[in-house]
C-alpha cells in the first residue's frame, strides 16, 4: 500500500479517531486505527467495540492495499510534521511516513487489517434526515445534565424519542433535568426510546459543521449518525430511562424574570465563596430584586443584587449554583425566567419568550 494525501486531511480524521479508542485495550488490535487505500480514496476506520468512527478522504492512491497501525503514535507523528504532502507506504510489518520534500522518515510497526473487527453497520433506508443545528443545539442543551453515578447506570446518557414529527431529548441526574423538543423538517421513522451515550453525542458535536443535514438511525441496541463522509456508529445504554414526565410541573405560581447575562455574572462572583461540597447559593426574592448570597464557612461570604421583574411572595431558594450556571451557559436568550411554586419543589428555567426547552432543578434546603 502507497499513498499521499494532505497532512491536515488525515490529521483532522486521526484526532477523531483517537479519541474513540480506548486508552487501555486488552486486544491491542483495538489501539490501532485501520487504513485502506484504493480508487484515489483513504477509507479510516477506528472502534473500542462500543463506539465505531469510519471516514473516507479524497488521496492520490499509488499501491492499493490496507493495514493497521497505532493510532496514538500516528497522531503524534502527524502533529509533528510541516506543512504539505506526506507519503504513507506500507512495506514489511512497517508503515513508512515521510513528509514530501523533507528529509523525515517514522517508521511505525503495523498489524495486518484481517485482525481488524467489523464495524457494526445497517441498511441506508433505516436512516432518516435532521437539521444538524438543531441536533447541536439539542445536544447543548442536555448533555451536562447526564449522571455520572455509575450504579444508576440508565442515567448515564441522554433519552432520545421520537414524539408527533420532533425529535425529543432529555438528561437527568437525579436532582436536575433538561428537556427539549425539535420539529424535524423530514419525515422520521418511528423509533422506541433509547438511552445515548454522552461519548458519541460529544463526537457529533465535534464533527459537525452546524449547516446542511444529518441522518441518523436507530435500531435495537445501536444507534447510527452519518455525515457527508464519516459514519459513527455506538451502542445504547440499555435499562428503563425515568419517566421524566412526572418531574415536569403542569403549572407554576411564581416567576421572576431576569437578564440571562447579568444572572451568570453574578453567579460566577458569588459562587467564589460556595462550600465546595454543597455549592450552594441562595436565591432571596422581593419585589423587583433578586439577591444572591453565598457563604464558605469561616472564610467568608458574598451577596449581589439585581434588578428582576418578579411580584410575588418573598422567598428564599437555595439551589446548587452548577445547576443553574450550566444551563445557563447555553441558553442564548436575553432573558429568563425562574419559575416555582414554593422553596420545596421543582423549580424550573425557561428562556424568555419561552421555546422548546426548558431545564428543571430540585431546591436544596435552606438551612
Amino acid at each position: 500500500m502507497k499513498f499521499v494525501c494532505e497532512k491536515n486531511a488525515i490529521l483532522r480524521e486521526v484526532s477523531v479517531a483517537q479519541e474513540i479508542i480506548a486508552e487501555k485495550n486488552v486486544l491491542s488490535i483495538l489501539s490501532n486505527v485501520l487504513l485502506e487505500a484504493s480508487d484515489n480514496t483513504l477509507t479510516l476506520k477506528a472502534t473500542d467495540m462500543k463506539v465505531g468512527f469510519e471516514t473516507r478522504l479524497p488521496v492520490e492512491v499509488r499501491k492499493a492495499g490496507s493495514t493497521t497501525v497505532f493510532c496514538d503514535k500516528l497522531l503524534a507523528v502527524l502533529r509533528s510534521l510541516p506543512e504539505g504532502g506526506v507519503e504513507f507506504e506500507q512495506t514489511e510489518g512497517r508503515m513508512i511516513i515521510k513528509p514530501e520534500g523533507k528529509k523525515i522518515d517514522f517508521q511505525l510497526k503495523s498489524i495486518a487489517s484481517d485482525k481488524f473487527p467489523e464495524l457494526k453497520a445497517t441498511p441506508q433506508e433505516s436512516y432518516f434526515s435532521f437539521s444538524q443545528k438543531d441536533l447541536n443545539e439539542m445536544i447543548a442543551e442536555t448533555i451536562f445534565a447526564v449522571s455520572d453515578d455509575e450504579t444508576r447506570y440508565f442515567m448515564n446518557g441522554v433519552y432520545l424519542e421520537h414524539q408527533e414529527g420532533s425529535l425529543v431529548m432529555v438528561a437527568t441526574d437525579g436532582r436536575r433535568l433538561s428537556f427539549i423538543s425539535r420539529a424535524a423538517q423530514a419525515k422520521i421513522a418511528a423509533f422506541p426510546g433509547v438511552i445515548v451515550p454522552p461519548k458519541i453525542l460529544h463526537l457529533v458535536r465535534k464533527l459537525s459543521t452546524g449547516e446542511g443535514t444529518v441522518h441518523l438511525a436507530i435500531s435495537e441496541k445501536s444507534v447510527f449518525i452519518q455525515f457527508e463522509s464519516q459514519k459513527l456508529w455506538s451502542s445504547l445504554i440499555e435499562g428503563q430511562f425515568p419517566n421524566y414526565r412526572r418531574v415536569i410541573p403542569e403549572r407554576q405560581e411564581y416567576a421572576a424574570t431576569v437578564r440571562r447575562d447579568e444572572l451568570l455574572d453574578a453567579l460566577k462572583r458569588v459562587s467564589l465563596l460556595v462550600e465546595q461540597k454543597s455549592r450552594r447559593v441562595y436565591l432571596d426574592l422581593a419585589k423587583n430584586a433578586l439577591t444572591l448570597r453565598s457563604e464558605e464557612g469561616e472564610i467568608g461570604s458574598a451577596a449581589e443584587e439585581l434588578s428582576v421583574e418578579y411580584d410575588g411572595p418573598e422567598v428564599t431558594l437555595a439551589l446548587n449554583y452548577l445547576y443553574l450556571t450550566e444551563p445557563l451557559r447555553v441558553m442564548e436568550s436575553a432573558s429568563v425566567s425562574i419559575r416555582f411554586t414554593e422553596e420545596t419543589k421543582a423549580i424550573s428555567l425557561y428562556p424568555v419568550p419561552d421555546r422548546d426547552f426548558f431545564h428543571i432543578v430540585m431546591p436544596m434546603q435552606v438551612n
